[in-house]
């Protein structure tokens, strides 16, 4: 157990260099961040009014939708370092050693999850920064966090898997690109669930994206319903356990065919 977890932490940091090596990137993908916060969050600033919303500010009920879009965004490009990892043939050098086939998945699901982690504390500070109020507290925002970080390591592995199966840069584009906007407008991101249409309000309630913010929301208000975040965390957990065996099955299955 002890050495799969090193192995596990040996691949983290691997890929923690990596992304420490490019802060330019880093930057980058804080930019959308910051246009869903002050862009849409001064567009819309009013629509609070429609009621709803569990607050007066807009941007209050904003801040945890763009955490968990910014997850869910970033994961699902995974793959795509994965599929490089393949075409460099660097994934082939590591399984001709004894490393754990599973450390070689779950390093690069570790590392984006603490990618993740960090984003999403950067996020609510540009948020608080902005004049956004945390009722909930620490507490409320560690939650938003960890359930950032569960979504993320959903889309993060099913996006691994789907770099080796599919093993085309194409491909993984096409599908990150018909995804992403269905499941970010099919939540309650930007509008409330009592102003949505009833059939996308019914769909959101099976969309995970769903579940991540309806548990940060809850977490972080002046009364949290413990109920909708313990279930909709639980939830969270359990396809994340799945994602990434799934991964890990897909792997031993590339591994097969090198």
């Amino acid at each position: 157990m002890s050495t799969a977890v090193s192995q596990t932490w040996y691949m983290t940091q691997r890929q923690l260099m990596v992304f420490a090596r490019q802060p330019a990137y880093a930057i980058i993908t804080l930019i959308q961040p910051v246009i869903w916060l002050f862009l849409f969050g001064s567009l819309f600033k009013k629509v609070v009014e429609l009621g709803g919303f569990g607050t007066t500010s807009y941007l209050d009920y904003l801040v945890p939708g763009v955490v968990v879009m910014s997850a869910l965004s970033s994961n699902l490009w995974a793959g795509m370092g994965t599929l490089e990892e393949i075409q460099r043939g660097t994934l082939d050098r590591f399984l001709t050693t004894p490393i754990s086939r599973a450390a070689l998945m779950n390093g690069n699901v570790v590392n984006n999850g603490l990618v993740t982690a960090l984003q999403s504390v950067i996020i609510v500070l540009l948020g608080l920064l902005g004049g956004a109020d945390y009722p909930g507290g620490i507490g409320g925002i560690a939650v938003l966090i960890l359930a950032s970080v569960l979504l993320g390591t959903v889309f993060g592995a099913l996006s691994n898997a789907l770099g080796m199966l599919v093993r085309q840069r194409e491909s993984i584009i096409g599908i990150n690109t018909f995804l992403l906007l269905p499941l970010t407008f099919l939540s309650s991101a930007f509008m409330a669930p009592a102003q949505m249409p009833g059939w996308m309000r019914h769909i959101a309630d099976f969309n995970p994206v769903n579940w991540a913010m309806v548990a940060g929301r809850s977490a972080m208000s002046d009364s949290p319903d413990w109920g909708d975040v313990l279930s909709r965390g639980g939830a969270l957990l359990a396809l994340a356990v799945a994602a990434v065996w799934l991964s890990i099955r897909t792997f031993r299955s590339y591994q097969r065919s090198v």
